[in-house]
């Protein structure tokens, strides 16, 4: 099978249920948003959460779609950077046991956390401090990153140097890879919308919900889609209850939503449907049977807390996706 690498910011989540949007509000947050925050806020924000309790797990939108490829039986990669502190070993230790080939360069900094906050309509609102991700720079990226892959997988968050994406998609496309790029999250998209015209005509697949679309184009979901199948190979616009659609050239495929019982938490949903979306892609799969995939895999996450299946439940997947596969 192809052989896929991501690159984004490795980072630990530390994950909080929150009781209301008021609870975001005074923690200065902007709900279904990524803030970026230094250390001085991360520690305050750490102080006035001292009272709740938070659950560990590893994190990253691209290292969240990399486990998921994993967890399918994909051969896969990472990059990154963090620190030899504890978060960092957690971390490394995480994905050695996914059999994932990482390349995690080590820096004096912490590595970086996600604090994640969980509304009860299962939102998720992020506070980010980047720590060792954020040193993470473009002479660190080297040609032979690349060899024996496939596909370059890139999260949006990665936005804070523009010189590292650059370098990265350059190189890829010069070994033959193909591109891909999840738009990340709206706010991200708005403030950085001059940089992603220039990066978009070099990526193959772009991934994005509705807002994140609309926030690029100024377009509802199904123009917008058209709007970025111009620009890219393939088009993936997610619409949350009304399930998502893809567009590549004259080839349109659109699929419901899941059926989740409930919606617990949608942390790394959008990631784990770029991971199933790109599984099935690279076993030259059709447009609609990618999107079915990514469906699949999305529908699982928002039932649990974090970025993590269990065991059982990955056998289901597993079963289920061989079927979409095979019809």
């Amino acid at each position: 099978m192809k052989q896929i690498i991501g690159m984004g910011n490795v980072l630990v989540d530390a994950l909080y249920k929150v009781d209301s949007d008021s609870a975001l509000a005074a923690l200065g947050l902007q709900k279904g948003g990524m803030t970026l925050i230094d250390g001085a806020r991360f520690a305050t924000i750490a102080t006035q959460m001292a009272d709740a309790s938070a659950k560990r797990t590893t994190g990253g939108s691209a290292c969240n779609t990399i486990q998921a490829l994993a967890r399918l039986g994909a051969p896969t990669g990472l990059f990154g950077k963090v620190c030899d502190d504890d978060n960092g070993r957690f971390f490394a230790d995480s994905f050695a046991a996914l059999g994932v080939r990482t390349a995690l360069l080590r820096d004096a900094q912490p590595t970086g956390v996600a604090s994640t906050f969980i509304t009860p309509d299962g939102q998720r609102t992020f506070a980010t401090h980047l720590g060792a991700a954020a040193l993470l720079e473009a002479d660190d990226v080297q040609p032979a990153l690349f060899d024996g892959y496939s596909y370059l997988y890139i999260e949006g968050y990665l936005v804070q140097s523009h010189a590292l994406i650059e370098r990265a998609v350059d190189l890829a496309r010069a070994a033959g890879l193909m591109v891909c790029i999840d738009l990340a999250s709206y706010n991200v998209v708005e403030a950085e919308h001059d940089f992603f015209a220039r990066l978009l005509p070099k990526t193959d697949i772009v991934f994005a919900n509705e807002e994140e679309a609309h926030a690029f184009t100024a377009l509802p979901a199904e123009e917008a889609l058209d709007a970025l199948a111009r620009i890219c190979r393939v088009a993936v616009v997610k619409v949350g209850k009304e399930g998502a659609m893809a567009r590549s050239g004259a080839d349109v495929a659109r699929v419901p939503a899941g059926n989740a019982p409930a919606v617990v938490d949608t942390t790394a949903a959008g990631d784990y449907f770029a991971a199933g979306f790109l599984y099935a892609h690279a076993r030259n799969a059709s447009l609609e049977a990618c999107l079915q995939v990514g469906t699949v895999l999305a529908n699982q996450i928002i039932q649990v807390v974090g970025t993590k299946l269990a065991d059982n439940v990955w056998a289901e997947i597993k079963t289920e996706v061989d079927a979409v596969l095979k019809a």
